[in-house]
């Protein structure tokens, strides 16, 4: 059966991140793609010049819309604003009952606030209602009022002082961490699961979070154990952007290769 997963998140209108990005990762790994918008954003590879966001109301519309008649998997959620959409959101899924994978969208690549400094509360409130969580260091830092991570013993520290906020699992992303290696990390109760790999050397990589949690969300949704769906996850991604230069989108932190699988072995 084929996953129906649906992802909360603003638009991108350069289609490397955000309800984008989602969609191509949802269909990318296997599931069937729908969305609700939270906020239409004016921006490329280069930084975001506006931010319009829904009225909150509309977006518990839409997906009161989507739980009237189709059946959903799973729930990834991206990029909230504020902390009225952050209530809206989850009371909209309130007894849903299945995998909700929550990407706290705090900053953009290029350095632009997506979430307003006064909604971080709210969010950090509403970790306890997902059952995953994926932020990058920097995001970690934000939710906890701590210095960023720069080593793997406090990507430790955090991903455990996060996961004691409530959230069933974290999924904490080692993108920014200096060095060649980057290692994400998952914590649950049982403990804590390394996940490897390498660093590559591209500037293509703008959406990333975006495509982790939603190639995330959709494996759960096809049932896959936390820690197996992570690991693919985290291979889609890196296949991903190893793959990105074959992608020509514009001219700052370029876009990941959500397709790369069907193009693989084709020539131009």
């Amino acid at each position: 059966m084929i996953p129906n997963i649906l992802s909360i998140a603003g638009s991108d209108p350069s289609g490397g991140a955000g309800i984008q990005a989602d969609i191509k990762a949802i269909s990318a790994n296997g599931g069937y793609a729908m969305a609700a918008i939270t906020a239409l954003t004016a921006q490329n590879t280069q930084g975001v010049t506006g931010v319009q966001v829904i009225e909150p109301a509309f977006v518990a519309q839409q997906i009161a819309a989507l739980r009237a008649d189709i059946r959903i998997d799973a729930v990834k959620i991206g990029m909230l604003g504020t902390s009225d959409m952050v209530a809206t959101v989850f009371a909209a899924l309130a007894g849903l009952g299945v995998p909700v994978v929550l990407d706290p969208v705090m900053v953009a690549k290029g350095g632009d606030r997506l979430l307003r400094t006064e909604a971080v509360a709210a969010l950090r409130d509403a970790l306890a209602l997902a059952d995953v969580i994926t932020p990058n260091l920097p995001e970690a830092a934000d939710l906890l009022g701590r210095p960023e991570a720069t080593s793997e013993t406090g990507m430790g520290e955090q991903a455990c002082a996060l996961l004691a906020l409530g959230p069933r699992a974290v999924l904490l992303k080692g993108g920014h961490l200096p060095g060649g290696a980057c290692p994400d990390l998952l914590a649950t109760a049982d403990g804590l699961l390394w996940l490897p790999g390498p660093r590559h050397a591209t500037q293509r990589t703008h959406g990333t979070g975006c495509t982790l949690s939603s190639a995330l969300a959709t494996r759960l949704g096809h049932g896959m154990p936390l820690a197996q769906a992570a690991t693919a996850a985290k291979a889609y991604v890196a296949r991903a952007i190893a793959t990105a230069d074959a992608l020509s989108v514009g001219h700052g932190h370029g876009p990941t290769h959500h397709f790369h699988s069907c193009f693989e072995g084709t020539t131009r």
